[in-house]
C-alpha cells in the first residue's frame, strides 16, 4: 500500500506539528474553500492552462487553491507567477525547497511546511538538511546563505551584503533574481494562507 502524505513526512513533520501547537498561531478559517458546487465556468477558466481539466476541481486542487478560487481572477495571476518559481525557474529545485520550507519554518506556515517537505526530499534534501532548516543550521555555505537571505528578507526586507557576496560566488544574475522572488512569493503566501485559516489538507 502506499505511504500516505503524512507518512512521507515522518518525524520531521510530528516535530513541526508540536512546533505548531506550542506556538497556538493557526487562525481559524476565515475564508473557506469555495465549495464544489460553486466551481462555475469563471473558475474554470481561471485554471485553463495551469492544471489539466481532470485536477479542476476543489478536491483535486486541495484546500489552498479552492481557497484562492473564491477571488478566481487573483488567483489566476498568483498561480501563474507561482507556477514560473516551480516549473520555470532558474534556481536548482534543491535550493527552491530549501528556501521554501525556511520561509515555512520563520513563518510558522503549517500548510506551506507539510506540502515542501515531501518537495524537498523530491529535489534531493535529506532529513538531516531538512531538519537543521529548522534550527537555522546547513551543510554548506551556499545552504548558509540561503537559509540567511531568507531571515534577512523576512526581518529586513533586504539582503545584506555579505550575504549576497556568499550568494553571487555560486549563483548568476538570474538566479539570484529567481532566488528574491522565490522567498517573497512564499512568504506573502504563508502570509495569506495563515491570515485566511487554511487547513492542512486531508490526506490523500
Amino acid at each position: 500500500m502506499p505511504l500516505t502524505f503524512r507518512q512521507k513526512t515522518g518525524n520531521l513533520l510530528l516535530e513541526y506539528e508540536n512546533l505548531i501547537l506550542m506556538n497556538e498561531r493557526r487562525a481559524s478559517v476565515r475564508v473557506a474553500p469555495l465549495p464544489a458546487d460553486q466551481w462555475d465556468e469563471t473558475v474554470d477558466q481561471a485554471l485553463s492552462g495551469l492544471m489539466p481539466a481532470e485536477r479542476r476541481n476543489p478536491e483535486a486542487t486541495g484546500n489552498l487553491v479552492a481557497t484562492l478560487m473564491r477571488h478566481p481572477k487573483l488567483a489566476r495571476g498568483f498561480l501563474r507567477f507561482n507556477f514560473h518559481l516551480l516549473y520555470g525557474s532558474t534556481l536548482p529545485a534543491r535550493l527552491r525547497e530549501l528556501a521554501v520550507l525556511r520561509v515555512a519554518h520563520v513563518t510558522n506556515c503549517e500548510y506551506e511546511w507539510l506540502h515542501h517537505v515531501a518537495m524537498g526530499r523530491d529535489a534531493g534534501l535529506s532529513d538531516d538538511v531538512i531538519a537543521g532548516i529548522q534550527r537555522g543550521e546547513a551543510a554548506d555555505e551556499l545552504d548558509a546563505a540561503i537559509v540567511a537571505a531568507v531571515d534577512e528578507l523576512q526581518r529586513d526586507a533586504s539582503v545584506s551584503d555579505p550575504t549576497w557576496t556568499t550568494l553571487s560566488a555560486h549563483l548568476g544574475e538570474r538566479q539570484l533574481m529567481d532566488l528574491v522572488f522565490t522567498i517573497g512569493c512564499y512568504g506573502s503566501l504563508a502570509m495569506a494562507i495563515n491570515t485566511f485559516g487554511v487547513e492542512p489538507d486531508q490526506e490523500r
